[in-house]
């Protein structure tokens, strides 16, 4: 398969996505980062956003609450090239009723190459890359092909 490049500017567009029992640690975490998170753009779902939005001081681009079709949009946005990062505290001991969205998000992640951190030690690693201050040109798949082939 051949490939194609995605460029990313240094300023990232970066989704934060939290379940409720995981809230709380990703508004510590953000917190604590502020100076970091602070040289990009952030997006988040519904409650985490607005919770995000008023800890950082710094507007935070809301989707919809994740069970509402959030993680969805966010899946979306990440497919159309318009998120380039996500991090997404999730909660492995507590199934969510919309699992199925979780799972659908986080292949589109994979699918289109972007970094991805589900927890606050990866979320530390990715966050302290100095690629993620630099222009980054990440590979991707060229789906042209099975595009037309859904399209025939």
């Amino acid at each position: 398969m051949q490939s194609q490049i995605r460029k990313m500017e240094a300023s990232k567009r970066i989704a934060l996505v939290a379940h409720d029992n995981k809230k709380s640690e990703l508004i510590e975490w953000a917190i604590y980062n502020k100076a970091a998170l602070a040289k990009h753009r952030l997006f988040g779902t519904g409650t985490t956003g607005t919770m995000l939005e008023q800890a950082l001081g710094q507007p935070v681009s809301k989707f919809l609450s994740g069970p509402l079709g959030g993680d969805q949009q966010v899946g979306a946005s990440i497919a159309e090239g318009k998120i380039d990062v996500l991090i997404f505290f999730w909660d492995p001991m507590e199934a969510q009723p919309h699992d199925p969205d979780i799972k659908a998000l986080l292949r589109l992640g994979v699918t289109w190459n972007i970094p991805i951190a589900n927890n606050r030690a990866t979320a530390d690693f990715l966050l302290t890359s100095p690629l993620l201050y630099e222009d980054y040109e990440t590979i991707l798949p060229d789906y042209s092909q099975y595009i037309k082939r859904l399209q025939k």
